[in-house]
């Protein structure tokens, strides 16, 4: 019969191993055994092995600690674990800046020639003189022809002729830039294998700019390999469309859903080697292109009862087994930048030569002398200082940005998440201005609990940065970006805000010694700042005693005798053709929004706000 030996499990360090031992050694072998001095054999071998159980213990709290996200603390642990709670970690941190573009453009006669208007391609770079000549790329394209709401182009008059009637008119439009330097290289592919993998292996590595294979063929960068979508920009020609002119268009591109078979997917394995990995799928061979039918969605389970039981995804309802085609005998040309850091901080009026990238002209067919010469107009410059270069993600930063990633999971889960995304449109595909969002009015109710629809409610700025009602083509492009990050079961209406354009007037008294005019002037400056529709969000009240506590700071106000507020209405004056009873709106000194989600707008800053001095 086997005797049952009390053995202590939870003993970890050297110390406590080695008392162990010594009691174990007392208790059940007292007459074999007793020598437990310093020197003699047992005790060393007692020793002995309380030193591998330290060690073995140490490793095994070390790689238990090593699995949780707040504990790590071994690098590539931390980039897996992030990429685990859906968060990409940055390795370097580029510097940005507003470059402005300009160009000279002939006069008609009575406008601008547009048809000298230069186009300069995406990616284009540009250099500072300083920071070591610090490259920076510009992600869209500049479009001197096309003038909307989200892509304005800032028209005057560069010089005139003897009788003081235009020659040339100077454009001006503005772009994002990011210091990064592209870089190339090359991967040869040989005999079909499912999920290759390369890796690129650089300092301040930004991301993958973009991929071709040897037959011209395009590889697009998804989130992950399942993801058979991305995004993809048509420029808005349609001549029908009312919404469309060179002045007043705020969609310059229609945003569609491109599904792609050849796609990638990258992971940083630390902060100086990034891994791009392809799909499973035969060129020759893919499930990929079956369409989804009552016959074959969830193809690929091994039996039919499967279905009854099984989750199903918008990403792979047929359970393909390829997510995407792997790239075989062929070789893929890799473009990625890299840059940032503290050194590609520029000071301003630095960045302003281009170097990579070949303007041309929108149209053909131009005079050869003044297209040369309108050629050498084109000029680039930053008014501000470049900012925001540094170093990549700290440890500590990686761990938070993982944590507050995982919440949503890029999921519209909130109304406000709905508005962020909502803001955070490109503006190529137009801008929305304001957004405000809210249960629909009229929500079913089904088993006691209200259905998840939602009311977004949009507004879009005129080429005069002037609110306006967004266009249809704006709408389905946010219809089209939102339907990435949208919930399942959440429906989303787009629709119109009401614009109520408003007046101010009001009285003050001027403290003396002080001059009325400047006291004046400055109260109708501080209330246009005040009124600057920047400041101003959908549904939001006009609170009276704001504006009486913003004209009492008026160094030389004495007294503010009274403020009104007055609706502008009718198209023909140049306000909304929506009236509003301000008097019946207005209740203990708060004027509040109307039921149907409205904002206030003073539309003409410089005549809608009017003020003058009295006397007690």
């Amino acid at each position: 019969m086997a005797i049952r030996r009390n053995i202590q499990y939870i003993n970890k360090d050297f110390t406590e191993l080695r008392a162990s031992l010594i009691n174990y050694a007392r208790t059940y072998f007292p007459t074999t055994y007793n020598d437990f001095t310093p020197s003699s054999p047992g005790m060393m071998f007692m020793e002995m092995a309380s030193y591998v159980g330290d060690v073995l213990s140490f490793y095994l709290d070390n790689q238990i600690q090593e699995t949780f996200l707040q504990y790590a603390r071994q690098t590539n642990n931390l980039y897996e674990l992030a990429y685990m709670f859906g968060y990409k970690p940055n390795v370097t941190q580029v510097a940005t800046v507003d470059l402005d573009f300009y160009q000279q453009v002939p006069n008609t006669g009575t406008s601008p020639d547009f048809s000298y208007a230069l186009f300069i391609p995406e990616n284009t770079i540009v250099t500072s003189i300083a920071s070591g000549s610090t490259s920076f790329i510009i992600q869209d394209p500049v479009d001197f022809s096309v003038s909307s709401s989200g892509d304005p182009t800032e028209i005057t008059v560069y010089s005139v002729d003897g009788s003081g009637n235009p020659t040339f008119f100077l454009l001006k439009k503005v772009r994002k830039a990011i210091s990064s330097t592209i870089n190339t290289t090359t991967f040869a592919f040989g005999a079909f294998q499912q999920f290759p993998t390369v890796e690129i292996a650089s300092n301040n590595i930004v991301g993958i700019l973009d991929i071709f294979d040897s037959d011209g063929n395009q590889w697009y960068e998804v989130d992950y390999l399942a993801q058979d979508t991305v995004y993809d920009s048509i420029k808005n020609t349609n001549t029908n469309d009312p919404n469309l002119s060179q002045y007043s268009g705020d969609t310059p591109y229609l945003l569609q859903l491109k599904q792609v078979q050849r796609r990638f997917t990258t992971r940083f394995l630390n902060s100086t080697t990034l891994q791009l990995q392809f799909g499973a799928g035969n060129v020759n061979d893919t499930d990929e292109e079956i369409l989804p039918n009552p016959d074959n969605v969830g193809l690929g389970l091994p039996f039919e009862i499967d279905k009854l039981t099984t989750a199903y995804a918008p990403s792979n309802f047929i359970f393909t087994k390829t997510y995407g085609i792997a790239p075989s005998n062929t070789t893929l040309t890799v473009r990625y930048l890299t840059g940032g850091g503290v050194g590609a901080n520029s000071p301003a009026n630095t960045i302003n030569s281009i170097t990579l990238g070949t303007p041309t002209f929108i149209n053909s067919n131009l005079n050869p002398t003044t297209a040369n010469y309108i050629l050498g107009t084109l000029a680039v410059n930053n008014l501000v200082a470049a900012d925001g270069g540094g170093d990549g993600d700290t440890t500590e930063e990686i761990r938070q940005n993982a944590s507050a990633n995982y919440a949503t999971q890029l999921r519209n889960v909130t109304q406000d998440d709905y508005l962020v995304r909502a803001l955070s449109m490109s503006s190529k595909f137009g801008v929305i201005a304001k957004a405000y969002i809210e249960p629909t009015k009229a929500q079913s109710v089904s088993s006691g609990q209200a259905a998840s629809i939602l009311d977004l409610y949009v507004l879009s700025f005129d080429i005069n940065n002037k609110l306006r009602t967004a266009s249809q083509a704006l709408k389905q492009n946010l219809s089209t970006y939102l339907s990435q990050y949208r919930m399942i079961n959440d429906s989303i209406s787009i629709k119109d805000a009401f614009i109520i354009n408003i007046g101010v007037n009001f009285d003050i008294i001027v403290l003396p010694n002080y001059n009325s005019n400047e006291v004046l002037t400055k109260s109708i400056l501080a209330l246009q700042d005040f009124f600057a529709i920047k400041n101003w969000q959908i549904n939001e009240p006009i609170i009276l005693r704001d504006l009486y506590a913003v004209l009492d700071n008026i160094e030389g106000v004495q007294t503010v005798k009274n403020i009104t507020i007055s609706n502008k209405v009718g198209v023909n004056l140049g306000y909304s053709e929506y009236a509003y009873d301000i008097a019946g709106a207005t209740l203990n000194g708060t004027v509040y929004p109307s039921l149907d989600p409205m904002i206030f707008e003073v539309k003409y800053l410089n005549q809608d706000i009017q003020g003058r001095v009295v006397s007690f």
